[in-house]
């Protein structure tokens, strides 16, 4: 099992929108492509949402369920039980033993894990076509009859405590969430998807095993399954795996809002984890857009020219033109109803002062005059070519399907954005600039630093 990757990076802000679904039980023909493949979506009772990409050139299969349940909807005396229900559903059912689940997805040779995020958790398959009913079956059980028991929790702690340890060792992660506290303070945003020592220790069976019956019901679960798959018998699949759960008029989960967040600055100036470390790890960043804002493409161009490629202003002064950092480079992350966007570099402590004048400084000249044309057609280019290139495996495609539902409550073809990343222009990027670098910034800084070293570093 692992956690989401909770770096910032450009991603599902820009890959969907939207179509109307269907009436309960009827299914829509989102798209069809070129090469014969479809996008279709069925809303089945109770709430239960099927989506499915056809990929005809292809042997394989992913399908994914997906919960619209994260660290975002955690109160501190629970933190981290959203990433620790998705371990503990691993342990078994009440059909089938840990082992069991293993040996069966080993057998055909197929993968099977999770991950957890701010604002979703999903189980995920990916397998041969023909052993697609086996992975549906398996991840319809962990999802709808775990036993979460006692000694499978003391168990599970141990390894979720283990996780965090192994982020802390690492100044690379560490630093991303330490950026999310400093930005976001005590909220559900700024605190960790895996939670603290603390919350963990202090977990009990009860809140474990209520969160899964409170917070996995149908109208906030989606099923998405891309490859060598057929719509109906994906449905017949899920209807097998789900069973009687399958009732009443449930309707989806309302899109999160975002009204737990009303920030408009970073919660605080610097954050800071002192390790002596012969690299500093740095964030530099602010409040940024929400996944609904329809500036968010001339945000993707502005970070991908910013920040996004070896092409890029950030890694061009920085990196090629001084040779101060190994890796630099700039990342949007949307959330329902806010976002950030950042400056991660990684250097020698004695360079950080220089290589954040450096950061500041072109941010500062990209906010007063923008991009030119030819760095605009550049990053829409970018953007385009990594975009298709990264939807080349059922696993992007399944994880797009599903990120769509649940996010954005629609569906928009790959044409589209593609479309919509062309229509932006010069002067959209120059207005997006004007506002999203000129805010307010806070410092993450994991290193061999003090806190009486942090003034210097925040002018």
């Amino acid at each position: 099992m692992t956690t989401t990757d909770t770096r910032p990076t450009f991603g599902a802000g820009v890959d969907v929108t939207a179509s109307a679904p269907a009436p309960d039980g009827a299914t829509s023909l989102l798209d069809v492509d070129e090469l014969g493949g479809r996008v279709e979506r069925t809303e089945l009772p109770g709430g239960l949402r099927v989506l499915t990409e056809t990929m005809p050139g292809v042997l394989s299969a992913t399908v994914g369920i997906w919960v619209g349940v994260g660290s975002r909807d955690e109160s501190p005396d629970i933190a981290g039980s959203s990433h620790f229900l998705e371990h503990l559903l691993f342990k078994g059912t009440r059909s089938r033993t840990a082992l069991e689940i293993a040996t069966a997805m080993d057998a055909v040779g197929g993968e099977m894990n999770a991950f957890t995020a701010k604002e979703h958790t999903c189980y995920y398959a990916n397998v041969l076509a023909s052993d697609l009913p086996l992975a549906v079956t398996l991840l319809g059980d962990l999802v709808t009859d775990a036993l979460n028991t006692p000694a499978d929790l003391e168990s599970e702690r141990t390894v979720v405590l283990e996780e965090i340890a192994m982020r802390d060792d690492e100044p690379g992660d560490a630093v991303h969430d330490l950026f999310s506290e400093t930005l976001f303070g005590d909220t559900p945003l700024g605190r960790s998807v895996l939670g603290t020592v603390s919350s963990i220790e202090s977990l009990t069976r009860e809140d474990v095993d209520g969160w899964y019956r409170r917070r996995y019901a149908l109208p906030s679960i989606v099923v998405a399954a891309a490859g060598r798959v057929d719509h109906q018998q994906v449905l017949d699949l899920v209807r097998a795996a789900f069973g009687e759960r399958l009732t009443g008029p449930g309707r989806p989960e309302p899109l999160r809002q975002g009204e737990d967040v009303a920030r408009s600055a970073p919660a605080r100036p610097t954050g800071l984890i002192h390790r002596r470390t012969e690299q500093t790890h740095l964030l530099l960043g602010g409040i940024g857009m929400g996944r609904l804002d329809e500036r968010r493409y001339a945000a993707a161009v502005l970070d991908a020219a910013v920040g996004g490629g070896m092409s890029s202003r950030l890694f061009q002064e920085i990196r090629e033109k001084r040779g101060l950092v190994y890796s630099v480079g700039s990342a949007l992350t949307h959330y329902a109803g806010t976002g950030s966007f950042s400056v991660y570099a990684g250097c020698s402590p004695k360079r950080v002062p220089e290589v954040l004048r450096l950061v500041r400084g072109e941010l500062a000249e990209v906010a007063a005059d923008g991009l030119t044309a030819e760095e605009v057609a550049r990053a829409r280019g970018q953007l385009k070519g990594g975009m298709v290139l990264g939807l080349e495996d059922t696993g992007s495609r399944m994880s797009r399907l599903g990120k769509s539902e649940l996010s954005y409550g629609e569906y928009l073809p790959l044409r589209e954005v593609l479309d919509r990343l062309d229509a932006v222009d010069t002067t959209q990027v120059r207005e997006v600039a004007a506002d999203l670098l000129t805010r307010g910034t806070c410092l993450a800084v994991v290193g061999p630093y003090r806190d009486r070293d942090l003034d210097r570093l925040t002018t």
